[in-house]
Protein backbone atom coordinates (compact mmCIF):
# COMPACT_ATOMS: atom_id res chain seq x y z
CA UNK A 1 0.00 0.00 0.00
CA UNK A 2 1.89 2.54 -1.38
CA UNK A 3 1.72 6.29 -3.22
CA UNK A 4 -2.62 6.03 -1.95
CA UNK A 5 -4.51 9.38 -2.89
CA UNK A 6 -5.93 11.31 0.39
CA UNK A 7 -9.06 9.64 -0.80
CA UNK A 8 -7.72 6.22 -0.68
CA UNK A 9 -5.99 6.82 2.58
CA UNK A 10 -9.53 7.93 4.16
CA UNK A 11 -11.38 5.18 2.95
CA UNK A 12 -8.41 3.13 4.37
CA UNK A 13 -8.03 4.85 7.63
CA UNK A 14 -11.99 5.64 8.22
CA UNK A 15 -10.86 9.29 8.40
CA UNK A 16 -12.36 12.16 6.35
CA UNK A 17 -10.52 13.87 3.63
CA UNK A 18 -10.94 17.37 5.49
CA UNK A 19 -9.92 15.74 8.68
CA UNK A 20 -6.39 14.29 7.44
CA UNK A 21 -6.23 17.82 6.46
CA UNK A 22 -6.63 19.15 9.37
CA UNK A 23 -4.36 16.32 11.59
CA UNK A 24 -1.46 17.78 8.88
CA UNK A 25 -1.71 21.03 9.91
CA UNK A 26 -1.55 20.36 13.37
CA UNK A 27 1.34 17.87 13.05
CA UNK A 28 -0.16 15.02 13.87
CA UNK A 29 0.55 13.41 10.69
CA UNK A 30 3.52 14.42 8.53
CA UNK A 31 3.15 16.25 5.53
CA UNK A 32 3.25 13.64 2.87
CA UNK A 33 5.72 13.79 0.22
CA UNK A 34 3.42 15.50 -3.60
CA UNK A 35 3.43 14.03 -6.69
CA UNK A 36 4.33 16.18 -10.03
CA UNK A 37 0.95 17.55 -10.12
CA UNK A 38 1.22 18.58 -6.35
CA UNK A 39 -1.07 15.51 -5.04
CA UNK A 40 -0.60 14.35 -1.76
CA UNK A 41 0.52 10.61 -1.60
CA UNK A 42 0.40 8.37 1.35
CA UNK A 43 1.73 4.96 2.18
CA UNK A 44 0.60 2.14 4.40
CA UNK A 45 2.58 3.94 7.53
CA UNK A 46 0.30 7.13 7.06
CA UNK A 47 -2.63 4.76 7.24
CA UNK A 48 -1.98 3.42 10.37
CA UNK A 49 -1.11 6.58 11.82
CA UNK A 50 -4.25 7.75 10.75
CA UNK A 51 -6.28 4.62 12.20
CA UNK A 52 -4.23 5.24 15.02
CA UNK A 53 -5.45 8.67 15.91
CA UNK A 54 -8.98 7.68 14.87
CA UNK A 55 -9.18 5.16 17.73
CA UNK A 56 -7.97 7.32 20.02
CA UNK A 57 -9.96 10.27 19.46
CA UNK A 58 -12.80 7.40 19.43
CA UNK A 59 -11.64 7.04 23.00
CA UNK A 60 -11.81 10.53 23.85
CA UNK A 61 -7.92 11.04 24.09
CA UNK A 62 -7.09 15.21 23.62
CA UNK A 63 -5.06 16.08 20.82
CA UNK A 64 -1.86 16.72 22.99
CA UNK A 65 -2.25 13.25 24.84
CA UNK A 66 -2.45 11.53 21.05
CA UNK A 67 0.48 14.02 20.20
CA UNK A 68 2.43 12.52 23.06
CA UNK A 69 1.14 9.22 22.45
CA UNK A 70 2.25 9.04 19.08
CA UNK A 71 6.19 10.08 20.35
CA UNK A 72 5.67 7.18 22.28
CA UNK A 73 4.74 5.02 19.42
CA UNK A 74 7.50 6.30 16.63
CA UNK A 75 10.36 5.14 20.06
CA UNK A 76 9.05 1.92 20.68
CA UNK A 77 11.70 1.13 23.32
CA UNK A 78 10.97 3.26 25.34
CA UNK A 79 9.00 2.01 28.99
CA UNK A 80 5.52 2.22 28.25
CA UNK A 81 4.92 4.17 31.82
CA UNK A 82 3.90 7.67 29.98
CA UNK A 83 1.70 6.14 27.92
CA UNK A 84 0.00 4.32 31.19
CA UNK A 85 -0.05 7.26 32.80
CA UNK A 86 -1.69 9.32 29.72
CA UNK A 87 -4.38 6.40 29.77
CA UNK A 88 -5.03 6.47 33.73
CA UNK A 89 -5.18 10.29 33.11
CA UNK A 90 -8.00 9.64 30.49
CA UNK A 91 -9.76 6.74 32.74
CA UNK A 92 -10.12 9.32 35.60
CA UNK A 93 -11.45 11.84 33.08
CA UNK A 94 -14.04 9.06 32.28
CA UNK A 95 -15.04 8.26 35.53
CA UNK A 96 -15.43 12.00 36.47
CA UNK A 97 -17.50 12.45 33.62
CA UNK A 98 -19.51 8.58 34.41
CA UNK A 99 -20.28 10.11 38.24
CA UNK A 100 -21.01 13.83 37.10
CA UNK A 101 -23.59 11.66 34.76
CA UNK A 102 -24.87 9.41 36.97
CA UNK A 103 -25.41 12.79 39.29
CA UNK A 104 -27.52 14.53 36.46
CA UNK A 105 -29.30 11.28 35.89
CA UNK A 106 -30.76 11.00 39.55
CA UNK A 107 -31.41 14.94 39.53
CA UNK A 108 -33.26 14.24 36.22
CA UNK A 109 -35.49 11.36 37.85
CA UNK A 110 -36.38 13.71 41.14
CA UNK A 111 -37.61 16.07 39.09
CA UNK A 112 -39.95 13.65 36.54
CA UNK A 113 -41.23 11.71 39.91
CA UNK A 114 -41.96 15.14 41.42
CA UNK A 115 -43.86 16.15 38.89
CA UNK A 116 -47.50 15.57 40.16
CA UNK A 117 -48.58 15.86 36.27
CA UNK A 118 -51.54 18.67 37.08
CA UNK A 119 -51.08 22.35 35.75
CA UNK A 120 -47.83 23.83 35.25
CA UNK A 121 -48.05 26.52 38.51
CA UNK A 122 -47.23 23.55 40.63
CA UNK A 123 -44.94 21.67 38.37
CA UNK A 124 -41.73 20.28 40.08
CA UNK A 125 -39.87 20.17 36.68
CA UNK A 126 -40.59 24.33 36.16
CA UNK A 127 -40.34 25.14 40.25
CA UNK A 128 -36.54 23.17 39.71
CA UNK A 129 -35.66 24.94 36.56
CA UNK A 130 -36.51 28.35 37.89
CA UNK A 131 -34.89 28.38 41.25
CA UNK A 132 -30.90 26.84 40.82
CA UNK A 133 -31.11 26.40 44.80
CA UNK A 134 -33.82 23.48 44.56
CA UNK A 135 -31.68 21.43 41.80
CA UNK A 136 -29.95 18.84 44.12
CA UNK A 137 -27.29 18.40 41.32
CA UNK A 138 -26.23 21.88 41.18
CA UNK A 139 -25.42 21.59 44.76
CA UNK A 140 -22.07 20.95 46.08
CA UNK A 141 -20.55 22.77 42.86
CA UNK A 142 -18.82 20.24 41.18
CA UNK A 143 -21.38 18.93 38.58
CA UNK A 144 -22.04 22.47 36.93
CA UNK A 145 -18.63 22.43 35.47
CA UNK A 146 -20.42 19.04 33.37
CA UNK A 147 -23.37 21.12 33.16
CA UNK A 148 -21.65 24.54 30.95
CA UNK A 149 -20.07 21.28 28.86
CA UNK A 150 -23.56 20.00 28.01
CA UNK A 151 -25.14 23.67 27.21
CA UNK A 152 -26.77 23.45 30.73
Amino acid sequence: MANLSIGAAAKASGVKVPTIRYYESIELLPSPPRTGSNRRTYDAGDVRRLAFIRHARELGFEVEAIRALLKLQDEPEQPCAAADAIARDRLAEVEHRIASLQALRAELIRMVEGCSHGHVGACRVIEILADHGECAYHQGGEPAVLAGRLGG
